[in-house]
């Protein structure tokens, strides 16, 4: 009977250590399970390799916009606004402190007349090797001479360069008839200018920059009321005459050779703090493109930023 308990006790204690095992199995199972879930969650949150590689991209993307529109908001502090420069010369000339007087030097060169197939290229070339833009006041017959003209036009444009209305006949006696402004000849002749330049550079170009043959100054002086009545019909139209407050004076007196140019230049820009640079590339000017890299070369030494009149 003893033996008989005995071998009871051990069975019990048999199934007892089994049901132990079976629970550590299942437990162990269990948790395995558990950790195996956990992997695949984390493993499907994390994107697939294209996608990271599209995010990069993507980053590429926005960096190259940023650096693009950091590069334009820099291209744009090299143009001015040509009603600035209008009001600014306007008061400097009646005498008052201009409202855009700041204390930096800015320089505007412009060119009048042209173009010309034999200096305006030349002028061209010094600018782009000098890396300064310039505003060219056009005259539209000029432009519309031949092919070659109408390719430097375009080249201009392509350069950086501003293109301003000189109107398109540059006629004196049909402008000023009677030496009084005609505003009827002179609009006439600024929007058949336009149409010639649309012609040229597509229908989608426009300037607002307005130089009159001789001066604004000049007309104003000899008939006042022709020139504001010519002034108002430019502001219908949000037109902006510009003159100069600098000057080579190689359209004036006797022809001069490059050192005298220079040396009129640098009388005359003394002391201004905004620049407005009255030259000519049309035929016969190759000595003002003789003088312009030493002008440039000047105006950088003396602290004078370059902009150019839209």
């Amino acid at each position: 009977m003893e033996k008989s308990y005995t071998h009871s006790r051990t069975r019990e204690h048999r199934l007892k250590r089994n049901k132990r095992r079976l629970l550590f199995v299942a437990i162990l199972l269990f948790v395995i399970g558990c950790i195996t879930l956990i992997v695949l969650k984390v493993s499907d949150s994390k994107p697939p390799a294209q996608t990271l590689e599209q995010v990069k991209k993507t980053d590429t993307v926005s960096d190259d916009k940023s650096k693009g529109k950091a590069a334009l908001q820099k291209d744009d502090t090299g143009v001015e606004d040509g009603a600035f420069v209008e009001k600014y010369l306007n008061q400097q000339m009646l005498g008052q402190k201009p409202d855009g007087a700041d204390g930096k030097k800015v320089a505007y060169l412009s060119f009048d007349d042209g173009p010309s197939v034999t200096v305006t290229p030349e002028i061209l070339d010094i600018l782009k090797k000098q890396k300064v833009k310039a505003t060219f006041f056009v005259v539209g017959k000029e432009a519309d001479e031949n092919e070659h003209t109408k390719n430097i036009i375009k080249r201009i444009v392509a350069e950086g360069h501003a293109i301003g209305n000189h109107t398109y006949s540059h006629n004196y006696k049909y402008l000023y008839p009677h030496k009084a402004v005609s505003t009827d000849n002179v609009m006439n002749d600024i929007e058949k200018n336009n149409q010639v330049l649309k012609s040229i550079l597509g229908p989608d170009f426009s300037t607002r920059m307005i130089r009159f043959p001789g001066g604004h100054m000049t007309w104003k002086k000899k008939d006042p009321k022709g020139m504001a009545a010519l002034d108002a019909a430019l502001l219908k139209k949000d037109y902006h005459q510009v003159d100069w407050n600098v000057l080579t004076k190689d359209a004036e007196g006797r022809h001069k050779k490059a050192a005298g140019l220079i040396n009129q230049f640098m009388k005359s820009v003394k002391g201004r703090e905004k620049a407005v640079i009255l030259m000519h590339d049309t035929y016969g000017k190759e000595e003002t493109a003789k003088a312009l890299p030493v002008i440039i070369e000047y105006l950088k030494k003396q602290g004078y930023e370059f902009k150019i009149m839209k």
